[in-house]
């Protein structure tokens, strides 16, 4: 969502308000949101913090901390890692967010018996085993909240996999993320 929030806001990440958005995708379908799950990962630390390291790591505490001020948003962490390319440019990578959320999909029905639809936020085909699965065992609808650009490896691009795996998929608009803006402060 990072990265789509950087492309929408013209290169500005789009500060917006996670559960007001939850709230109104589910609306769109005459839904009630009753829980968000946001899966993050904090930044990268080195074992001796840079001072970067450290000023991003308190700015990752402060944002969790904000979110979890709201008891109807479950915050689940991975981890970050960081790996180096062949020329020694480091690449940070998310790592263990798939799998908390698969683990959640898998416990859905047991967590939540209530549960009939779930709105996905993704682009990511990793979930589809956890889709086809939760829709067949629990016979829960999954909607697909999603953006792309039909551009073959563009960082935007989607498998049709995905798509079809879903009961209904939408994409994801600006104006979606507009509803929802933090207003500043001067």
């Amino acid at each position: 969502m990072d990265k789509l929030s950087k492309y929408l806001g013209d290169g500005e990440r789009l500060k917006f308000d996670k559960f007001c958005l939850a709230k109104n995708l589910a609306k769109k379908h005459e839904l009630f949101c009753k829980k968000l799950f946001y899966y993050t990962a904090p930044p990268f630390q080195s074992n001796f913090p840079t001072d970067e390291e450290k000023r991003k790591k308190a700015g990752h505490d402060k944002f969790v901390k904000k979110l979890s001020e709201n008891k109807d948003i479950v915050i689940r962490e991975g981890r970050c890692q960081r790996t180096y390319d062949k020329n020694g440019i480091p690449i940070y990578k998310q790592k263990g967010v798939d799998t908390l959320l698969t683990i959640d999909l898998s416990h859905l029905k047991e967590d939540f018996p209530e549960i009939k639809k779930i709105i996905l936020v993704s682009s990511d085909t990793d979930f589809c085993p956890a889709i086809r699965d939760i829709k067949k065992r629990g016979n829960i609808e999954v909607i697909l909240y999603t953006y792309f650009d039909r551009q073959r490896h563009s960082k935007f691009s989607l498998s049709n996999e995905l798509i079809g795996c879903c009961s209904i998929y939408c994409k994801l608009e600006k104006i979606d993320f507009e509803a929802c803006l933090y207003i500043l402060k001067k």
